[in-house]
C-alpha cells in the first residue's frame, strides 16, 4: 500500500517516519498519542508519517528536509532488510542531504540501518529496545526534545 507523498503547509519540530510494522510490534495509538502530549507540553509539534514500502520511506526523508523539520526519528520497521538490500535506493543521499538530526529507532537488533562507506550524515543515536517499539519511541522523542531545548 503506497501513501501519497506528505506535503507539510508549516515547518515542523519532529517529524516521525515509519515503515510497515506487523500488528504485534507496531506502536499503540495510546503511545502515538502519549508522545504527541509529550511534544506539545515542550511547545513542539509531532507529525507520524508512516510510509507504505521503501520508496515512500526514502521520500518522506526528502520531504521532511523541505518541511524545515528540526528533528526525525527513523522507525525503518520491517523496511529496514530492504533498505540494506537495495542501497541504490537513496535513502544514504536523502540522509546526507538533511539539515536536521536525526535517530534510528528499532524494536529489533538486526533493524539497524547500514552506514554507507562516506556516509556522512549518522544519526545522533540508534535506540533499540528488543521487542518494545513503544519504549524506542519515548527514549528517542526525549532525546529529540532535549537536543531541540539546548539549541534553543
Amino acid at each position: 500500500m503506497r501513501h501519497p507523498q506528505r506535503r507539510w503547509t508549516q515547518a515542523l519540530s519532529i517529524v516521525i517516519i515509519q515503515g510497515t510494522h506487523g500488528a504485534t510490534h507496531s506502536p499503540s495509538s495510546d503511545v502515538l498519542r502519549h508522545l504527541q502530549q509529550l511534544a506539545h507540553a515542550a511547545g513542539r509539534t509531532l507529525e507520524l508519517c508512516p510510509c507504505g514500502g521503501l520508496r515512500d520511506f526514502v521520500a518522506q526523508v526528502r520531504a521532511a528536509k523541505r518541511s524545515h523539520a528540526e528533528f526525525m526519528l527513523l522507525d525503518p520497521g520491517e523496511l529496514a532488510p530492504q533498505l540494506k538490500a537495495h542501497p541504490d535506493a537513496g535513502l544514504h543521499e536523502a540522509l546526507d542531504e538533511l539539515d536536521a538530526p536525526y535517530v534510528e529507532v528499532h524494536d529489533e537488533s538486526d533493524a539497524e540501518l547500514d552506514r554507507a562507506a562516506g556516509s556522512h550524515h549518522a544519526p545522533l543515536a540508534t535506540v533499540i529496545i528488543q521487542g518494545d517499539i513503544g519504549s524506542s519511541y519515548r527514549i528517542g522523542l526525549g532525546i529529540a526534545l532535549r537536543q531541540l531545548a539546548a539549541a534553543a
